[in-house]
C-alpha cells in the first residue's frame, strides 16, 4: 500500500592515495512514499560538529535585542483591536506580537523566555508546550473572529542562525494562511488522494508501518509516534512526530503538547550531542475537515557542510532544484537517537 522507493547508485573513481586504485562510492535516490519527493542519501560522514562558543555574540547581541524584556512592549507593534483588543498575547516571560515581516496577512512572532541565549538543551517540555500554546491561543482567537486567513494554522521556529534565525533571542513564527504552503499543499493533496484510492488514511498507515518495521522508529509518547523520516529534507536526518487523534493544529490539546515537547526535548539532546545546535521545525496541518490528515511537526537539523569557513548546509542542489541530500542512512542516524527515547 506504502512504498518505500529507492534507486541504488555508485560512483567508481581512481584513488591517488592508493596507487590510483578503484574506489567504490555508494549512494541513493529515496522518494518521499507520500509525496514522490526525491532525496539523496550521500556524501556519507561521520555526524560529529563542534558547537561553537556563542558568548560574545549573546552579549554583543542583547545590547538591542528586540525580543528581550527591557525592549520588547516599548518597540514592537501591536494587533489592531478587531484582531486582539488588548493589542498583544501575554503568558508569563513569553509575548506573542504582529511579524514586522510577515509571510502573510496575519503574522506573528512568539518570544518564549526573557532569557536571550538559551541551548536546545535548555528547552524543557513544559517551556515548549508552552510557548506552543501561546501559539494556539492566538489561533483560537482569529477563529472566533472568523478572520478568512483562519485555515491553515502554522508554527515554524528557526532556531538560531544556522537555521536562518536573525535574532537568537528564542521565538516562534506564527501565522494563519489560506494559502498552504508548497510542500504542506503537496502532502495534503496526496494524502487525499491516497485515502480515495485505499480507503485508509496515508499517515495511519505510515505509523504502524514504522512501528512494526522499528529501523526507522524511535518510540511513543501518549498518543504521538516519532520516528526518522525516509527521505529526510535535512543533512543529519529529520524527525517527524505524528500526532494520532488531530487533524489539524486547533485540534492539539494540553496533552498534545506536552507530549510533543517531551519528544522535542529528547531529539535536541541526542541531536546536541552530535555537536549540532540549530535546527528549523514545522507544524505540517489540514483544514479542520480535513479528516484524511494528521497533525505532524517535522524536525529538521541545520549546520554546515564547512564550519571554518560558515558554508550553509543549503547549495544550489537543494535551492534550485528542491532536491535534498542526507549525509548519513536515517535508519542508522536513528539508531543513534533511539537510545533518548528509551532514557
Amino acid at each position: 500500500m506504502i512504498e518505500f522507493k529507492a534507486i541504488e547508485k555508485e560512483t567508481v573513481l581512481l584513488n591517488p592515495k592508493k596507487n590510483m586504485e578503484p574506489r567504490k562510492i555508494p549512494s541513493q535516490v529515496r522518494f518521499d512514499p507520500l509525496t514522490g519527493r526525491s532525496a539523496r542519501i550521500c556524501h556519507f560522514m561521520k555526524l560529529e560538529w563542534e558547537k561553537p562558543d556563542l558568548t560574545d555574540l549573546a552579549l554583543e547581541s542583547q545590547a538591542n535585542c528586540p525580543f528581550c524584556p527591557q525592549y520588547v512592549e516599548k518597540i514592537t507593534p501591536c494587533f489592531p483591536p478587531e484582531i486582539l483588543p488588548e493589542g498583544r498575547l501575554k503568558q508569563n516571560d513569553m509575548i506573542l506580537f504582529p511579524n514586522l515581516a510577515p509571510y502573510d496577512s496575519v503574522g506573528a512572532v512568539a518570544t518564549m523566555a526573557d532569557r536571550h541565549l538559551a541551548p536546545m538543551t535548555a528547552f524543557s517540555e513544559r517551556r515548549m508546550a508552552a510557548a506552543f500554546g501561546l501559539a494556539l491561543e492566538f489561533f483560537r482567537r482569529l477563529e472566533a473572529a472568523r478572520h478568512p486567513e483562519s485555515v491553515y494554522h502554522l508554527v515554524n521556529w528557526n532556531y538560531m542562525p544556522p537555521a536562518g534565525s536573525s535574532v537568537i533571542h528564542p521565538h516562534l513564527q506564527v501565522f494563519a494562511t489560506s494559502t498552504a504552503p508548497n510542500l504542506m499543499r503537496q502532502e495534503l493533496e496526496a494524502a487525499k488522494t491516497f485515502a480515495k484510492k485505499h480507503n485508509a488514511c496515508f499517515w495511519e498507515k505510515l505509523v504502524e508501518h514504522e512501528a512494526a518495521n522499528g529501523r526507522r522508529y524511535l518510540g511513543k509518547i501518549g498518543n504521538t509516534h516519532w520516528f526518522m523520516a525516509y527521505a529526510p529534507m535535512g543533512v543529519a536526518g529529520d524527525v517527524i512526530a505524528v500526532v494520532q487523534d488531530a487533524v489539524s493544529t486547533v485540534d492539539l490539546s494540553e496533552k498534545h503538547l506536552l507530549e510533543l515537547g517531551r519528544g522535542l526535548q529528547k531529539i535536541m539532546a541526542a541531536y546536541d550531542k552530535m555537536g549540532i545546535y540549530s535546527f528549523n521545525m514545522n507544524f505540517f496541518t489540514g483544514r479542520r475537515q480535513d479528516t484524511f490528515n494528521r497533525f505532524h511537526l517535522v524536525f529538521s537539523p541545520r549546520t554546515f557542510f564547512n564550519q571554518a569557513l560558515g558554508t550553509t548546509d543549503i547549495g544550489a542542489l537543494r535551492n534550485l532544484y528542491n532536491e535534498t541530500l542526507c549525509m548519513a542512512y536515517p535508519e542508522e542516524i536513528a539508531a543513534s537517537l533511539r537510545p533518548f527515547f528509551d532514557a
